[in-house]
């Protein structure tokens, strides 16, 4: 008879705590993404969509030296202004042929910031901590941010050539698709 108690307490806690994860996405992720939502609208309304468009058309133009606008500036931008998760809807001024490249150099740029910019991704601040308490604890403060610039130079690297690679694949696989 204990067993089915135990087993009811566990099933009635498994829904409980579902509900209290559901809570905290109400009352937590989804206004702020609402309220980012409509701050960025009315940030293109007041640039004007005329310019935003330009943009995208720039960074969406053909060529290798459009790749670090599309690969670097606009992620870069996104993430720090837009944060996680709202940077990747910057991706909805380029052409479709690029929104997975863009996707990818973004999200591969929240976490190298973190550690001179936190309010990029907070809800990952807990690695970046990780990471510099280890360092602070065999060195100190000037290598924890000396390892914070390596670590975004490092980033920038890395989304750049995410993006391009990113980009080929995407064209290698829509050309075998249209075959």
């Amino acid at each position: 008879m204990d067993f089915l108690v135990q087993a009811a307490v566990w099933f009635i806690g498994l829904f409980q705590r579902g509900a209290e994860v559901f809570v905290g996405l109400v009352t937590g992720i989804i206004p702020l993404v609402i309220v980012l939502l409509t701050a960025f609208n009315a940030l293109i309304a007041l640039i004007g969509q005329e310019r935003i468009d330009k943009i995208g058309e720039a960074a969406g133009k053909e060529g290798f030296k459009y790749m670090p606008l599309r690969y670097l500036v606009l992620p870069v931008v996104a993430v720090f202004v837009l944060t996680n998760p709202m940077a990747y809807t910057m991706g909805r001024f380029l052409p479709e042929k690029y929104k997975p490249a863009f996707y990818d150099a973004a999200v591969s740029f929240v976490h190298p910031p973190l550690g001179i910019f936190p309010h990029v991704n907070p809800g990952e601040l807990f690695v970046w901590a990780g990471i510099a308490q280890g360092v602070t604890t065999g060195y100190g403060a000037a290598e924890t941010a000396a390892l914070a610039v390596r670590y975004l130079i490092v980033g920038l690297i890395v989304i750049f050539i995410r993006g391009i690679v990113t980009e080929r694949i995407t064209a290698f696989l829509w050309a075998r698709r249209a075959q």
